[in-house]
């Protein structure tokens, strides 16, 4: 006797549609997860060097710039250029051995924003912690009397030199943070963007889940 067994045989076919359909989402879902996990990775990677960054620079560029007293920009006027006297240097000539050598100490008094306050002229912190005698002034720079150059002052005058420029100004603190804060921008952009991806992937598997 001959018995019909359609459905039954259409109910294996779409089994094993199903079971290859499954097969193929665990697939992507086992090549996916390695990858997610390097871009976490990555992402934390990212942000753990921007903040060892930032450290750095917190003790050195930034600590240096917050404890600078030359916080004010005005506009000095030369007043006098001479060279006082001869000043001793001593420095290393190898091991065990010192030598002392003589150069010109060249004072550049200025005058801060026509107020008549004088005071003497260096060319940053490091040459004013150097020499508090010595006006230090960059190689080709001239300064003639009555030139109006840009300078930096201590508005509370506990510092009576003025300064030239400035080791870490707004500038050079503005480009030494904006390396790390876009690295650390970027990691956290990473992260995000796998996690925002996991998400979806679970809300389509569980959306598909009620369709069928």
């Amino acid at each position: 006797m001959f018995t019909w067994q359609g459905p039954l045989y259409q109910g294996s076919i779409y089994q094993k549609f199903r079971d290859v359909d499954l097969l193929d989402k665990k697939k992507t879902v086992t090549a996916l997860k390695p990858g997610e996990d390097r871009a976490i990775f990555l992402g934390l990677g990212m942000i753990l060097s921007s903040v060892m960054m930032f450290f750095v620079l917190g003790i050195t560029i930034l600590r240096s710039y917050a404890d600078s007293v030359w916080t004010e920009e005005g506009v000095c006027v030369v007043l006098n250029s001479t060279v006082t006297a001869d000043m001793n240097c001593s420095y290393n000539c190898g091991s065990n051995c010192w030598r002392v050598s003589k150069y010109p100490c060249l004072q550049v008094y200025v005058s801060i924003n026509n107020t008549g306050r004088v005071s003497r002229l260096s060319h940053n912190e490091e040459t004013q912690d150097t020499s508090s005698e010595v006006s230090t002034v960059p190689e080709g720079k001239q300064l003639k009397v009555n030139q109006q150059v840009p300078c930096y002052y201590d508005p509370s005058e506990q510092q009576e030199a003025v300064l030239l420029t400035r080791l870490y100004d707004h500038s050079v603190v503005f480009l030494s943070l904006l390396w790390p804060s876009c690295m650390l921008t970027g990691g956290v952009l990473i992260i995000v963007m796998v996690k925002l991806t996991q998400y979806l992937s679970r809300l389509c598997e569980e959306i598909g889940k009620i369709v069928r």
